[in-house]
């Protein structure tokens, strides 16, 4: 009963997630979308995309081939649907591959500190002081092409981001109290690592995971058009680029399709990663619900108190009414009570007045 009445909310705190930000939902249904023609691609692709036809040399776009065909006659629609195959592949693996590494890098770095963080983040800044396109593109052709070396590559340039972010959320996390009770009980360095540190690491893991993807989609779309990525005759959308090259006026669909896959997909990779970003980021969504909405939204979605202004209702004001008997307010609106008046010094009979 409790797995059944779980999911109409899960599902009621999903669609009001995507109310509040619609845009990111959008971007979240397009990479569903992508993610499913990735995986049923043999079955939605119209023909073989290895197979070339000669009698259809570079045939523009028509009835029997919807998107044209390139210069050995391969169908452009069918070659598109399975570039989303590898280009997205080849993205969550080095993205995850990397933004993996580099976090263990930045949680052990952040913890330990001393000599350890200091000969770290002189590495990270090594990796981080090349252009990305430029380093993938030396390790790719120092480690041989192929589809584990474009991944390799794509990855290392991913490493210094997840290292620094989760470096500098563990150096906030180990000072909690928490974590100091855990080390005062004796626990070791890895548990508390492992126990205490990494669990409030795991939104920025998400965040960066899912903001770095298309980037992800465009380094490995630049190095197959290079020709240092995934060799020929698998199908990418940077491959096809390449090959669009060979004429010397390239046909435009040749060109147009493959380059609006790519943006396509990228603009819906960043979306979805901004929108994890506010969901998962209370200071962020909150930031945006007081700029878009006002004060009284913030407080019905999270429950936080808006911040009044001096001399508003609720708080004492800035300056102090005229009058001695004027009435002050204390939170929550209510009227303070009266002071009373202080009593008068105590006598004795047998005190000298001249004193």
């Amino acid at each position: 009963m409790n797995e059944i009445d779980g999911s109409p909310r899960r599902a009621a705190r999903i669609a009001a997630i995507a109310a509040r930000n619609p845009v990111s939902a959008a971007g979240g249904v397009a990479v569903l979308l992508l993610v499913l023609l990735a995986l049923a691609a043999p079955l939605v692709s119209p023909q073989d995309p290895l197979k070339t036809d000669f009698r259809r040399l570079a045939a523009p776009p028509g009835a029997r081939n919807y998107l044209g065909t390139d210069q050995v006659g391969r169908d452009t629609l069918s070659r598109i649907i399975y570039g989303t195959r590898t280009s997205i592949f080849v993205a969550v693996s080095a993205v995850l591959l990397g933004t993996t590494v580099g976090s263990l890098w930045g949680l052990a770095s952040g913890y330990l500190g001393g000599r350890v963080d200091l000969i770290s983040q002189r590495f990270m800044e090594v990796l981080q002081s090349f252009p990305d396109l430029i380093l993938a593109m030396a390790i790719s052709m120092a480690i041989g092409t192929g589809l584990p070396a474009v991944i390799v590559a794509i990855a290392v340039t991913r490493i210094p981001f997840g290292g620094r972010v989760i470096r500098s959320v563990v150096l906030s996390v180990k000072e909690l109290a928490y974590v100091e009770a855990s080390r005062s009980t004796g626990a070791s360095p890895l548990r508390i690592m492992a126990f205490q540190v990494l669990p409030q690491c795991l939104a920025p893991y998400l965040v960066l995971a899912t903001t770095h993807l298309g980037v992800a989609v465009v380094i490995e779309a630049a190095l197959g058009f290079l020709g240092v990525g995934v060799p020929p005759p698998t199908p990418t959308w940077g491959n096809m680029l390449a090959d669009s090259l060979t004429s010397l006026v390239p046909h435009w669909w040749l060109v147009c399709f493959p380059g609006l896959a790519i943006t396509l997909t990228v603009l819906a990779f960043n979306l979805f990663g901004d929108g994890i970003r506010d969901t998962l980021d209370p200071r962020v969504y909150a930031g945006v619900l007081r700029a878009t909405s006002g004060p009284r939204r913030l407080q019905r979605d999270t429950g936080a108190r808006a911040p009044l202004r001096p001399g508003g209702r609720g708080i004492t004001p800035s300056k102090p009414l005229s009058g001695s008997r004027a009435p002050r307010r204390v939170l929550g609106g209510a009227r303070a009570p009266a002071r009373a008046p202080s009593p008068p010094a105590p006598t004795t009979p047998f005190a000298d007045p001249s004193r």
